[in-house]
């Protein structure tokens, strides 16, 4: 079952043994259905405030299934969609957000810290390159300028030149880079079995292969018996289209990743990345990676999505998912271009509608909900679940009074995706102008003309997903 997951999963020590199913009925304070990173850290921050809580898990599958058994690893100091937010705040708020953000990564450490959770957490920083073609420079010196505009510094990202980036990161054709100190990478399966553990040590029961069939407020259903809690927590994430009403606010999208075979340390200095960066080519169709700890090359690179809103299941990518990565790869790092791949997986991710996360207590359903992370889930849901605690515990601090707390307190008040087929033509027009642009922009041929018209309607494009 482990290969069927992620690379990651391959290299946990312990087997994959479900934990016990739900087979009577129970009451709790506090039910969370999935048991991923929203969930276990709002069980965790739970727990630490309150200890006598009764807090249950219910779980499909095993813990980390999803998309927290399956990611690049990036914990990022940062949220989607945070300039579109900014921009809307004044100084002070401003520089709240930036101090909460900006910490992620520190707290997700620390605690791993405090556990003894070995998930080899390494604080290197982020290298955005722009790496392909011209335009990329300019484009990300405007997203560099726009960052310091919302109240960023130096301190917080800054410009390397082609050489300066050379000492870091050695990509064919550089342009130079945005570099930000505030991301750690992580194995992170590690992370969210150990989490796992941590809870239940806490006096959480994690019921395991218990998938929830429905819900009311206060009242959870699984096929052989029911939880009734004063809060519901749908920690669900891109599994969302199992539960309805929440496949309206949070579309499942896949993100596909390979890995390398260990690369031997001459291949490495071709390379760089040798104090645990991560990094990420700057076309608007995101590409990204790491190096792990056994010095593989983890590599993402774009998704899709399926009509209707359908989860993948099967991701045994095909031969043409692995070639397109691998073919990215070897464009940014040549020495790359035949290199062993021995692992190919992907999973699914929420995407909230004005790509955007949501954090909310709904008193009258008796609900708590963090979602719509985009993919940029490892810290925010560390942030969702401090930030659900504290809502949960009635408790005003710092966290409930953030932006992306949806002062309104009810589900189905957050925006609706469209029904289909708008939405799959809407996506797929939009991927199709980002294919054009990337294949423009690559060709050192193309007239100045096609470029520009090439990047004029992929940013428009890109205008409309917000």
């Amino acid at each position: 079952m482990k290969s069927q997951i992620s690379f990651w999963m391959t290299q946990l020590d312990e087997p994959l043994t479900p934990r016990a199913t739900l087979t009577s009925d129970i009451t709790a304070d506090v039910v969370i259905i999935g048991a991923g990173y929203t969930g276990l850290w709002t069980a965790y921050y739970l727990k630490q405030q309150s200890p006598d809580l009764k807090v249950v898990m219910v779980e499909a599958e095993v813990a980390g299934f999803g998309a927290s058994g399956r990611n690049g690893g990036w914990v990022i100091g940062g949220l989607l969609g945070e300039e579109r937010i900014l921009a809307k705040l004044g100084a002070d708020a401003r520089a709240d957000m930036h101090h909460i953000l900006q910490g992620l990564p520190d707290e997700v450490g620390r605690v791993i810290q405090k556990e003894n959770i070995a998930c080899d957490f390494r604080k290197g920083g982020v290298i955005y390159a722009a790496a392909r073609y011209p335009e990329q420079e300019k484009r990300m010196r405007s997203w560099l300028a726009n960052l310091h505009s919302l109240g960023y510094t130096e301190a917080d990202y800054y410009w390397l030149n082609p050489s300066e980036l050379a000492e870091q990161l050695i990509v064919d054709r550089a342009y130079g880079a945005v570099f930000s100190p505030n991301l750690a990478t992580i194995q992170p399966a590690k992370l969210v079995r150990a989490l796992a553990r941590v809870v239940e040590a806490l006096g959480v029961p994690i019921y395991e292969k218990s998938p929830v069939t429905d819900w009311q407020p206060g009242v959870v259903t699984t096929p052989q018996a029911k939880v009734t809690a004063d809060w519901v927590v749908p920690a669900i994430e891109g599994y969302a289209a199992t539960l309805a009403p929440f496949d309206r606010y949070q579309l499942p999208v896949q993100s596909l990743m390979i890995a390398t075979e260990p690369l031997s340390a001459s291949v490495w200095d071709q390379i760089g990345l040798n104090r645990g960066q991560a990094f990420s080519e700057s076309s608007r169709q995101v590409t990204y990676g790491q190096r792990s700890a056994d010095d593989r090359m983890i590599f993402g690179a774009r998704g899709g999505y399926q009509f209707g809103g359908k989860l993948r299941t099967d991701f045994h990518l095909t031969t043409a998912e692995t070639e397109l990565r691998q073919y990215l790869m070897g464009e940014m790092f040549p020495v790359l271009k035949k290199a062993n791949i021995t692992h190919r997986w992907g999973g699914n991710l929420g995407m909230a509608r004005r790509f955007m996360p949501h954090m909310l207590l709904d008193r009258q359903h008796q609900l708590a909900l963090s979602g719509g992370y985009g993919g940029e889930g490892v810290a925010a849901t560390n942030l969702g679940g401090r930030t659900l605690a504290d809502l949960i515990l009635g408790k005003q601090t710092n966290l409930t009074r953030q932006p992306w707390v949806r002062k309104e307190g009810s589900v189905y008040r957050l925006s609706r995706w469209e029904p289909e087929p708008l939405r799959w033509l809407g996506y797929n027009s939009i991927i199709r102008s980002f294919v054009h642009e990337d294949q423009t922009l690559a060709n050192p041929h193309a007239p100045a003309w096609r470029r520009k018209l090439a990047l004029a309607i992929a940013g428009k494009m890109e205008s409309l997903m917000c």
